[in-house]
């Protein structure tokens, strides 16, 4: 059985921060249409996360219409050893079809069997970033890094968002991303605005690099705009 934390709230401009720190370090995307697989905990305790998802994801699609094609592969699971992949997904209502359609269920994570599907999608054609979004580790934690690792081989990073204060998963998400190349935050539940922001800031990065993230940045998000001195 998965621990259960209280939530309190997260200071999110300093969370967000160490984010794209780490993200600016990352490789730039090579040129052309950019394939980001967007991967949620579809376990019971994730229902409320995923409502909020469902009304976000558009802001990938949206954010990154100047910078070239973007195609999404949800994948997610929950309920008794399920697991789901979409085909890649080019347009907000295709996407959102998908995600309506899922019910959250209780079961332990496979985020193990999410990481050997990203590494299949990338061998076959290069996956620029993958997004997941979840709340706990019920898995050996040196087999995920090994498979974050991997990723990090193929030039695929983990983009981590942690939703709550589990200590073990934090100590797991971290070194994933790290391990792969990608960056790790956390948010509240409460701040739908922050996961907008993260979700857009990694789609922007998987179309069109750091460069493309600095610009972002710089539009005026209430909690990016004051985290442009980062991106030098």
């Amino acid at each position: 059985m998965r621990e259960k934390h209280p939530l309190t709230t997260v200071s999110s401009d300093q969370d967000i921060e160490e984010f794209l720190q780490q993200a600016q370090q990352l490789a730039v995307p090579a040129a052309g249409d950019a394939r980001l697989i967007f991967s949620l905990d579809a376990t019971a305790s994730r229902e409320r996360t995923w409502d909020h998802a469902c009304h976000l994801q558009s802001e990938m699609f949206l954010q990154t219409r100047e910078l070239g094609q973007l195609s999404i592969q949800l994948c997610h699971y929950g309920g008794m050893n399920q697991f789901s992949a979409s085909p890649w997904l080019q347009d907000t209502n295709s996407l959102l079809n998908r995600m309506n359609g899922v019910k959250c269920l209780g079961g332990h994570t496979q985020i193990a069997r999410l990481l050997e599907h990203c590494l299949k999608q990338t061998r076959q054609q290069p996956v620029q970033a993958i997004i997941f979004i979840g709340d706990c580790v019920e898995e050996p934690v040196d087999f995920l890094c090994q498979l974050a690792g991997q990723l990090g081989i193929h030039s695929t990073p983990l983009f981590i968002f942690q939703e709550g204060h589990d200590i073990t998963a934090a100590h797991a998400f971290k070194q994933m991303s790290r391990l792969s190349g990608g960056a790790y935050c956390r948010f509240d539940n409460s701040s739908a605005a922050t996961l907008k922001a993260l979700l857009s800031a990694v789609a922007i990065y998987a179309t069109g690099g750091r460069r493309a993230l600095l610009e972002y940045a710089k539009k005026g998000h209430p909690d990016i705009l004051q985290l442009t001195h980062q991106l030098k």
